[in-house]
């Protein structure tokens, strides 16, 4: 039997040089902490002179937080600046095979079992957050709700994937 996946987004992207990390996590951890969501903060300052190198020390930075029934969101970064998490680097980041590598930094989080508001949220904080702390996101939202803000649409795109899953 097929496995279906369930709604996710999927984003990568680099840490604004000039902003302030510790500031981003103060932020995210008082919305995580206002929803009642679960959260970890790992480092709060980037080493100096590592960004924008390819390569990484073995340390995260960030936060990571997981409203109930999603996956986690990783606004983890390495100390290159660019986002990542303890995952991907444990699947590919020894890899020396470039098709591989080209995931350590594409994250994916499944939003699915969490439905449509939840997602909002994270998109919503998401929109904020590039226009503070990032130098480039990209995100590719299968509920297309990055791309058109459009509620509707995304309520009929959690119904078709929740009616799949039901079919299943």
């Amino acid at each position: 039997m097929k496995q279906i996946m369930g709604l996710s987004f999927h984003y990568s992207g680099s840490f604004r040089k000039k902003a302030s990390l510790l500031q981003m996590i103060e932020e995210v951890k008082d919305i995580a902490e206002i929803n009642r969501w679960n959260y970890t903060v790992f480092n709060t300052e980037f080493p100096s002179g590592q960004f924008g190198k390819k390569n990484f020390d073995d340390e995260f930075y960030g936060i990571t937080f997981s409203p109930p029934e999603s996956e986690p969101v990783w606004l983890c970064f390495l100390s290159n600046g660019k986002l990542c998490s303890p995952v991907n680097v444990r699947l590919v980041g020894d890899s020396a095979d470039a098709r591989q590598r080209k995931y350590l930094y594409t994250l994916s989080t499944k939003t699915q079992h969490a439905g449509f508001h939840a997602h909002i949220q994270i998109i919503d904080l998401l929109k904020y957050l590039k226009e503070k702390y990032f130098e480039d996101l990209k995100v590719s939202d299968e509920g297309k709700y990055w791309e058109t803000g459009d509620v509707k649409l995304l309520q009929e795109i959690f119904k078709r994937y929740n009616d799949a899953l039901e079919f299943v």
